[in-house]
């Protein structure tokens, strides 16, 4: 309608789903009742289940059998994110090779020069959330890495800065290289996110809904000054999809009154 090519059956495939208004208590307590399919939760699911297979297995490869540890456990999270949330913010490249590294550094050095663990392991979970907020590359899970480093056993310990090359930056690449790879298989997902295929979105309605303009994004977020795990090109996608339905729903109610009313009494 009005010039609008539909988008294609993957994406309206997510919006015909209506979920039920959410109670009270699902607001409370933030239950999350966006209208994702079971193919898209298994295809998570597989995701989590390779990555970590082939992390541990790369890594106990190039590293012997005999290394301890093999992997930080932060990447049982980081899978999380990467499969389950491809397309988020915080899952991208940058937070996830930026925050980790950053958050293994200081939580390493926590480890060999704090010397009460309870202090150690908050000062390093502190730490490292200040500096991937100024280093914009927040990612949840390394703050997990910064806790496991500063709370460390004496065989962490003894690697220092090493543990930090490895396993940790080696569990990092593996666990990207196969987010990038297994994300490329399924036409709906892609990471990054910058790699995802922009389907047709409906074009702003003059006569209605008007375009956002990036200065538009920029001032509403500042107003929230709160992090967003939702990128500004996903907001316009989300943008013209509703507003492109919306339309269409305006005009078919409007081509029944019409032929309503031309109807013969």
């Amino acid at each position: 309608m009005h010039g609008v090519t539909p988008a294609p059956i993957e994406e309206w495939e997510m919006t015909t789903r209506n979920p039920a208004t959410p109670s009270p208590w699902q607001k409370i307590l933030g239950i999350e009742l966006s209208p994702v399919s079971h193919r898209e939760r298994l295809v998570s699911a597989l995701g989590g289940f390779v990555s970590i297979v082939l992390v541990y297995a790369v890594s106990r490869a190039l590293l012997g059998a005999a290394a301890s540890p093999l992997m930080v456990l932060s990447m049982g999270s980081t899978a999380a994110m990467l499969f389950a949330v491809p397309h988020g913010a915080l899952s991208q490249p940058w937070p996830l090779l930026g925050g980790h590294l950053v958050s293994g550094l200081i939580g390493i050095a926590c480890l060999l020069y704090v010397p009460d663990p309870m202090l150690a392991g908050s000062l390093a979970t502190g730490l490292a959330i200040g500096a991937m907020h100024y280093l914009r590359c927040i990612h949840p899970p390394a703050g997990a890495t910064a806790l496991a480093a500063a709370l460390g056993n004496e065989s962490v310990r003894a690697m220092g800065y090493g543990f930090v090359l490895a396993p940790l930056m080696l569990n990092v690449l593996i666990i990207l290289a196969v987010a990038i790879a297994f994300n490329a298989l399924f036409p709906w997902r892609r990471y990054p996110a910058f790699l995802v295929r922009r389907a047709a979105t409906p074009e702003p309605d003059p006569a209605g809904y008007e375009a956002i303009s990036h200065e538009d994004f920029v001032f509403a977020l500042s107003q929230l000054d709160s992090f967003i795990d939702v990128s500004e090109e996903d907001l316009l996608r989300i943008y013209g999809l509703a507003t492109g339905r919306h339309r269409e729903l305006e005009a078919q109610a409007v081509a029944a009154r019409t032929i309503n009313s031309a109807a013969p009494p």
